[in-house]
């Protein structure tokens, strides 16, 4: 997968630098070879013994050592890879790459690489979400840099939320979709995943069953092939991928905006369940009982057709629009009539009815449906109905 592939790691200080012996075993066993970089802060929770010794590469960590520097100087160390990656990326080393300094072995190669970069945030949520740490992300990704992460979960420092170092897995996963020139390489593909959420009160909404588990496993098999994907996702059970925009949405309407900004893409495949309809006089305070067994009155709209919408564009229409048509019965007809009168180019097709456990479970039964007719598919993981129809997008896009 990444054989021949050469990656420069810098390991940058934190309780998630333990994750780094993981992804350099795994970077190893995907092919690649792994020169190591530790920076002081870094050394501080892994040992440089253990580094070289999985990586089977000597380990660099100062910068005025003389012998490394009439063996290997900063400048070739620096561009004799083919990627840099820093995993993880503290607040403190964003911050030495957003202006430019270069104090130590790793913001100097940072500084004086030739190759992409791609980074593996990870710090506590207050100082991710601090503005200082947000306008230096920005710069970051203005000046180019690849990011990875972070994810949200639970922090070795007790508190949750956004911060935490993606998982070796998806960092791999994104090494390779970078240096795999893949098929989908300098495309764009926005990808809608999750169910929408209209509220009803503050407390109270409308929902649906969807889990947002195939539009996550499909807006990974796309990043997978090199697509910059543009994942607009409601509030779905299972964590967004990584190596993707992630745009959270809450409401049709939300999505419908997002979409909208996203564009232009090349493809756009619409594998939300969007709510029909929304609450129109939902209330702004949490409707009680009165006691008299009196109910609330709820009005509702439709809610925009997103697939038709973008179907339907004059400009900036993507080359490729999918969409998703998840039936209960008469499962072909229905969705047959579906991408007539959406206006899409293709449709996928499956039947959630209740005893299928399609709708919140692991596997799909699909069948794709496009002007040269239906194809039915075998019952598979959704992550292999993903690997399978973005294969099919970057063949359509070929």
């Amino acid at each position: 997968m990444l054989a021949g592939k050469r990656v420069l790691l810098i390991i940058g200080g934190g309780i998630a630098a333990f994750k780094s012996l993981t992804l350099i075993r795994e970077l190893r066993a995907a092919g690649a070879r792994v020169t190591p970089v530790l920076t002081g802060a870094g050394a501080q929770f892994v040992t440089p013994l253990s580094v070289s010794a999985l990586a089977a590469e000597k380990i660099y960590q100062d910068l005025f050592d003389l012998t490394d520097e009439a063996e290997m100087g900063h400048i070739e160390l620096s561009r004799a890879a083919d990627l840099v990656v820093v995993a993880p990326l503290t607040a403190d080393l964003m911050a030495k790459m957003a202006t430019g300094l270069a104090n130590d072995l790793a913001s100097t190669l940072l500084l004086a690489t030739d190759k992409p970069v791609l980074a593996a945030p990870a710090m506590n949520v207050r100082m991710w979400q601090h503005p200082a740490t947000q306008r230096n992300f920005a710069t970051l990704k203005d000046d180019g840099i690849l990011f990875v992460g972070p994810d949200e979960g639970e922090m070795a420092c007790g508190e949750f939320g956004p911060g935490r170092m993606s998982e070796p897995a998806d960092i791999v996963d994104k090494i390779t979709a970078v240096l795999a020139n893949g098929p989908l390489e300098g495309r764009h593909v926005i990808v809608t995943s999750g169910p929408t959420h209209e509220p009803i009160d503050p407390v109270r909404y409308i929902a649906n069953r969807s889990s947002g588990a195939q539009g996550t496993a499909l807006a990974r098999a796309l990043a997978a092939l090199g697509a910059e994907v543009s994942f607009v996702t409601g509030p779905a059970d299972v964590p967004p991928p990584a190596g993707v925009r992630v745009i959270p949405v809450e409401t049709a309407l939300e999505m419908q905006t997002a979409v909208q900004a996203a564009l232009p893409a090349d493809a756009a495949v619409f594998a939300a369940a969007v709510a029909d309809w929304h609450v129109a006089n939902a209330s702004d305070q949490k409707i009680k009982k009165d006691g008299r067994g009196v109910l609330p009155v709820l009005e509702f709209a439709e809610n925009p057709d997103i697939l038709a919408e973008i179907s339907h564009l004059k400009r900036n229409r993507p080359a490729l629009v999918v969409g998703f048509a998840a039936e209960t019965d008469n499962v072909l007809k229905n969705a047959t009539a579906k991408r007539q009168r959406k206006g899409c180019d293709w449709i996928v097709a499956n039947d959630v009815s209740p005893e299928t456990g399609i709708m919140g479970g692991a596997e799909n039964a699909v069948t794709l449906i496009t002007d040269a007719g239906s194809e039915s598919w075998p019952r598979m993981s959704k992550d292999a109905v993903a690997t399978r129809l973005a294969q099919r997008i970057a063949e359509a896009l070929a």
